[in-house]
């Protein structure tokens, strides 16, 4: 169902915008794994104390005694969250509303090839993205670690997390590319596309700040990113990436169906 022209135009066109992210991603990962060691863990834990909301609600809660640990905590609740995220809100407009909105879906759709087919390549092109960054992620996060704390990454575990991770993430993806889809300009696709996932992001961070806002944070998606419980082996855990996972599938199928069937006015 992909059309392998599309998919590579489109592929090369994102190439910059991945290398932005990859540098952006490469400067935080290797800055946060650097700083890890007992000392530090310990200042960190001090800054916690000093300013616990504003941590808190970054999701850096500190307590890393083990480099897996402090990774997860001072990685995994905002900076490999919130930079992915952007970039699958960047794109999904960009593949979809925004050909739409310039009118250039007509030379997309003026050659013999389906909606359905068009509509799934530009998927697999978001998808491709969010993969290629959470894998460059893992591969770095892997090297840096063996080559500055030799093994101290349990490398089993940071696998299972970033596989949690990349559940997230295309479900993010899901949501942005499913409005991309539904809207035809891309006032609407970014104003629901981005301010869905941006809402609930900002109430997860205002759960996490204090005991008075802590529900806030289980009306939102991201609760079900649980990197501690991953790590952990918590079923519960497993359980909410399953659940993101498959809420991924079904957006992505709905957005395809529903370009599929819209009336696009070209």
């Amino acid at each position: 169902m992909i059309n392998g022209t599309l998919y590579k135009r489109e592929m090369k066109s994102s190439w910059k915008m991945l290398l932005i992210f990859v540098a952006i991603l490469t400067m935080y990962v290797t800055m946060i794994i650097s700083m890890y060691d007992p000392e530090m863990s310990k200042m960190f834990d001090e800054f916690t104390k000093f300013m616990p909301e504003l941590m808190a609600a970054m999701g850096m809660t500190g307590g890393g005694a083990t480099l897996l640990g402090f990774m997860a905590s001072y990685l995994y609740g905002f900076i490999l969250v919130m930079f992915p995220m952007v970039f699958s809100i960047l794109t999904g407009n960009r593949l979809m509303a925004r050909y739409v909105d310039r009118g250039s879906m007509v030379s997309l759709l003026a050659a013999p090839v389906k909606r359905r087919t068009v509509a799934f390549t530009q998927m697999a092109v978001l998808a491709s993205g969010i993969i290629v960054l959470v894998l460059y992620v893992t591969i770095l996060q892997i090297l840096f670690a063996q080559a500055y704390f030799p093994g101290e990454l349990d490398i089993g575990k940071i696998l299972a997390l970033n596989a949690a991770l990349l559940c997230l993430q295309l479900f993010i993806g899901s949501i942005c590319f499913f409005f991309s889809c539904l809207f035809s300009d891309t006032k609407n696709s970014v104003g629901l596309g981005a301010g869905i996932p941006a809402l609930m992001f900002i109430l997860q961070m205002l759960g996490n700040a204090g005991e008075s806002a802590e529900k806030l944070k289980y009306v939102t998606f991201f609760t079900l990113f649980n990197a501690d419980g991953i790590i952990a082996g918590e079923s519960g855990a497993t359980a909410g990436i399953i659940v993101l996972l498959g809420g991924a599938v079904l957006l992505y199928a709905a957005a395809i169906t529903v370009f599929s069937q819209k009336d696009l006015h070209i």
